[in-house]
């Protein structure tokens, strides 16, 4: 250990420990920092509550150190407390091609080159990855531009997708047409999972025959039309995200959850997983609009309406978690 931070672990002086990770950050001493994080790691295991220390110390290694090192705090227990999982954050700086002989053949490796190709890298390889959430490390030409976390060295930025401008709403007559749909209510509530049971955030999903009118019930709505593409954006960030106060999935995990849900409302689960070109005739036969029903603005929203006029359904969702 250290004799810099061996009288500061003794004494649990987490202020003095957390200043010490800062100037490792400044001066790039990395080896230093490794360490540091390596011994407060071990000295929580003997009663010391210093895991704030270490788990700053994984986030700041994850996100800013060279790939050798990042790769070596991306273990299974690693990255428990920081704000989205290292497996994203190390995505932001780092080439997968650059990190990728630095990891393990498991799933955490193939969760850093799903994050990685979602922020424009090439997968090479691919079929060599270890197969941990079955669709494709390739990003389709029919899908988004993802929402991106901006991961900094005190904090995050989880931007939501842009809305079209208020003045494309229109006004929707509720017909309140409902019939059961358990598997779509199921997936639903899976890709938001975080916002109910991590944080203080409400869900609800109704079935309607017909139209886009048929899933809404209660007063009026006002919608706006969204692409195929930006609807499935929202699904993406929604899945992605830990809500007002939960914490959050990263995007590899929203991606995964917003196919798993397309697939189940457009009743293809049997053919799960699609190739990219079925789930790009998918996502573009259902019809998409956000919705405002006159609720009160919160802090976290995924109000979509979506309609499937082959089956002749469509869905009201609704996911809202307030940031008090």
């Amino acid at each position: 250990m250290s004799a810099v931070f061996e009288p500061l672990i003794d004494h649990g002086d987490i202020d003095g420990l957390v200043r010490l990770v800062d100037d490792y950050c400044s001066s790039r001493n990395w080896p230093q920092l490794l360490a540091l994080r390596n011994a407060c790691k071990a000295a929580t295991q003997t009663g010391r509550q210093l895991w704030p220390v270490s788990t700053l110390a994984e986030y700041r290694l994850a996100l800013l150190a060279p790939a050798e090192t990042a790769a070596q705090v991306l273990g299974e227990d690693a990255g428990r407390f920081t704000i989205g999982p290292l497996t994203e954050v190390v995505a932001q700086h780092h080439q997968f091609v650059d990190i990728e002989p630095h990891l393990p053949h498991d799933p955490r490796t193939s969760f850093v080159a799903y994050e990685c190709a979602i922020r424009g890298q090439y997968i090479d390889n691919e079929e060599s990855l270890f197969e941990a959430l079955e669709i494709p490390f390739t990003i389709g030409e029919w899908e988004p531009q993802y929402a991106l976390a901006d991961y900094r060295d005190n904090g995050a930025q989880f931007p939501s997708p842009e809305l079209p401008p208020t003045s494309s709403m229109f006004a929707a007559t509720p017909q309140g047409n409902l019939v059961a749909d358990d598997a779509s209510e199921t997936a639903f509530r899976q890709l938001v999972e975080p916002w109910t049971s991590s944080s203080n955030g409400s869900v609800t999903m109704f079935c309607g025959n017909g139209n886009e009118h048929g899933a809404l019930v209660g007063q009026d709505a006002q919608l706006r039309e969204l692409s195929p593409s930006e609807g499935f954006c929202w699904l993406a960030w929604a899945g992605a995200s830990g809500g007002a106060h939960g914490r959050r999935r990263g995007n590899a995990l929203g991606r995964y959850n917003a196919w798993w849900l397309v697939a189940t409302l457009t009743k293809q689960i049997d053919q799960w997983p699609p190739a990219n070109d079925h789930m790009s005739q998918l996502v573009s036969r259902l019809r998409w609009w956000w919705f405002d029903a006159g609720q009160s603005p919160t802090g976290w929203q995924l109000q979509l309406l979506i309609a499937d006029e082959q089956q002749g359904l469509s869905w009201a969702i609704n996911a809202r978690d307030d940031v008090a």
